[in-house]
């Protein structure tokens, strides 16, 4: 599941667990083709999503200040980057999705996303904190600024969603990138708001997919189903929350989960 890409070019790899997190491309049927921009509009409440997206940003802010130097350029949890890396990635996320609020390309290129990553993570941890401080308020402000939230909107790869679900993933990047920084935020310590709602959305991502097995999920009180089509599940899953949200973010092995009438699934390149 976790090969090492290239660092330049790793959260375009077909198969990085980026990729599966953040919906950065097409699956077989993704959540947004089949719930379209108006109807998951509905059940999205933006404004709710920015305040969750501005705690984050103080988490991540208030855990990434105890760093130094040194530690920034050390490596990070994903192949390839170092943690200058991911907080340099989280400040131009931030600013690209201002563009999509705004109705402009997420990015440039592919090429220009990457280089702006490269060209940043070097860069001293009182400059790395000030970006991030200061795109995160750029965030906010597109946010607080009046618009249709029922309408559609690109991302990359030609990936569409409402603009009422732009706010959530930007907190999907903040919180399991957090976690990706490697400074003792692990998925335990993230709202069990968002475990769930990300959980529900990653599951939704493998419906219907046909290498993935009828498969049900649960944590002893909620469950979710996934995969391919069956009169029954083909395999039950079973652990914590935190594990089952790991595992299918590519940021576990699934070494702490259990199943039952078969084997863990192998959960396919996106």
């Amino acid at each position: 599941m976790h090969n090492n890409p290239r660092p330049s070019s790793m959260p375009d790899a077909t198969n990085d667990p980026i990729a599966r997190a953040f919906d950065l491309r097409h699956s077989f049927t993704t959540f947004t083709q089949r719930c379209g921009g108006a109807n998951v509009s509905t059940m999205i409440d933006h404004a709710r999503d920015l305040v969750s997206v501005r705690e984050a940003t103080d988490r991540l802010l208030t855990a990434a200040a105890k760093l130094d130097n040194a530690s920034v350029t050390e490596p990070s949890r994903l192949p390839g980057w170092s943690r200058g890396h991911v907080l340099a990635h989280l400040a131009r996320n931030a600013d690209a999705l201002v563009n999509v609020l705004e109705g402009r390309p997420m990015y440039v290129s592919a090429k220009a996303r990457d280089a702006d990553i490269e060209r940043d993570a070097p860069r001293p941890l009182d400059v790395h904190l000030t970006d991030v401080r200061e795109s995160a308020a750029r965030f906010q402000e597109a946010g607080a600024t009046p618009a249709d939230w029922s309408r559609t909107v690109e991302l990359r790869n030609g990936v569409t969603d409402a603009a009422a679900r732009v706010p959530f993933r930007r907190w999907v990047e903040l919180e399991l990138h957090h976690v990706d920084l490697g400074i003792g935020y692990e998925l335990e310590d993230v709202p069990a708001e968002f475990v769930e709602r990300e959980i529900d959305f990653l599951t939704d991502r493998f419906t219907g997919h046909p290498d993935v097995p009828s498969s049900r999920l649960t944590d002893g009180t909620r469950a979710w189903s996934t995969g391919r089509k069956a009169g029954a599940p083909e395999v039950t899953v079973q652990g914590s929350a935190p594990d089952l949200l790991g595992w299918l973010a590519g940021r576990r092995d699934g070494a702490g989960l259990t199943v039952e009438d078969g084997t863990l699934p192998s959960l396919p390149p996106l």
